[in-house]
């Protein structure tokens, strides 16, 4: 993407030659030699540069998720490595150097919009004042400052999503871990949390890595689309995607199509191999 944010950018405090995520020979057994061992990933090679917005897409069980997880340190590999931000991916996950976000918000019925974006900072140990100020400026910079009072069952799912983003940036995380985050949104929704996705990507410089099934959202979100095969899940292609500043013309132009259909063969030839 022309003007991509992060990677040189002025706020950014990772050197340009450093990824944000290293991927070295990753593979990741589960129940190793056991009658119901799962051989999920195998030889996944990536590098990702600071303030990329990279998508994994692929068939159901390829691993993407597991992927995912392996970068945050929720799981360990079995083989390669894994860095964030030159380190161990468990010293980023200690210092916080990455926050995800699921297909469902998760976020607690009991608290309120502003209160359920201050949870991970009141863990951290901020101070009330500064707690209500950062959630307010999260607010507003996903657009939702007059609902801070309002409780998630009062929000629509596409608004809940957006507090989950909120509360996901509340602590300034470098890289932002999305699991098919809308997958559950109906197609007006999801299209609108798309355009301010790419909003709030490029005023915050965050990379992001982004889980989806949808060809189409892929392509019009990334600056690179890496095409998974089925279990044991490996990366088959890896597209470039420069559609310059996305807007909603985007969807019509002749390269957005032409991305699309590359995406499309390099899944329907994993499926013939």
């Amino acid at each position: 993407m022309n003007g991509a944010p992060g990677a040189n950018g002025p706020d950014s405090d990772i050197a340009p030659d450093v990824a944000a995520v290293e991927l070295d020979g990753v593979g990741k057994v589960f129940n190793p030699g056991r009658s119901n061992e799962v051989n999920a990933l195998t030889g996944i090679d990536l590098r990702i540069a600071p303030g990329e917005f990279v998508t994994l897409i692929g068939p159901s069980g390829c691993g993407k998720s597991t992927l995912l997880r392996l970068i945050a340190a929720l799981t360990d590999v079995t083989d390669g490595s894994v860095s964030v931000n030159g380190k161990t991916a468990d010293r980023a996950r200690l210092d916080r150097d990455y926050s995800m976000v699921f297909q469902r918000a998760g976020l607690f019925d009991w608290r309120n919009v502003s209160r359920n974006i201050e949870l991970p900072l009141e863990l951290m140990g901020w101070k009330a004042a500064d707690r209500r100020q950062r959630s307010a400026e999260m607010l507003d910079l996903v657009k939702l400052s007059e609902f801070a009072r309002h409780h998630p069952a009062e929000l629509s799912g596409g608004m809940q999503q957006r507090v989950a983003i909120a509360r996901a940036m509340s602590f300034d995380p470098k890289l932002l871990l999305m699991d098919e985050p809308f997958g559950a949104l109906d197609e007006m929704t999801r299209e609108h949390m798309q355009n301010e996705l790419l909003r709030i990507w490029n005023e915050t410089q965050t990379t992001v890595i982004f889980v989806t099934h949808s060809i189409s959202e892929a392509v019009f979100l990334s600056t690179r689309v890496v095409v998974m095969s089925p279990r044991p899940g490996r990366i088959s292609a890896v597209i470039d995607t420069d559609l310059g500043e996305r807007s909603e013309a985007t969807r019509d132009h002749p390269e957005y199509f032409a991305n699309v259909t590359a995406v499309r063969n390099a899944l329907r030839g994993d499926h013939a191999s």
